[in-house]
């Protein structure tokens, strides 16, 4: 659980961090990413059980897919979105 929640405190403090330096397109990026992981997060909390970060990359993986398939994001917005949760699950 102490590997999980470093996890969930570097990618806040990566999207955070972003605000600073980030074009539009990329805070929006962050922002509709940082939704996605916020409501994983939340929901797993919410069994009161012990999760891996396996489980939380793993909801937000399916979230992100679930909306694109909604056709929630433009092409444009989709490669930003994707590139940037690749990035955020580099993070050791």
């Amino acid at each position: 659980m102490q590997d999980v929640q470093t996890y969930i405190q570097q990618v806040a403090g990566f999207l955070d961090a972003m605000v600073q330096h980030a074009s539009d397109d990329e805070l929006f990026a962050g922002g509709y990413l940082r939704g996605h992981f916020d409501l994983a997060v939340g929901r797993l909390e919410l069994t009161e059980q012990p999760f891996a970060r396996a489980e939380l990359t793993g909801s937000v993986q399916l979230s992100l897919e679930q909306a694109i398939a909604g056709g929630e994001l433009t092409e444009q917005d989709q490669h930003l979105v994707l590139n940037l949760w690749q990035q955020l699950q580099q993070l050791s």
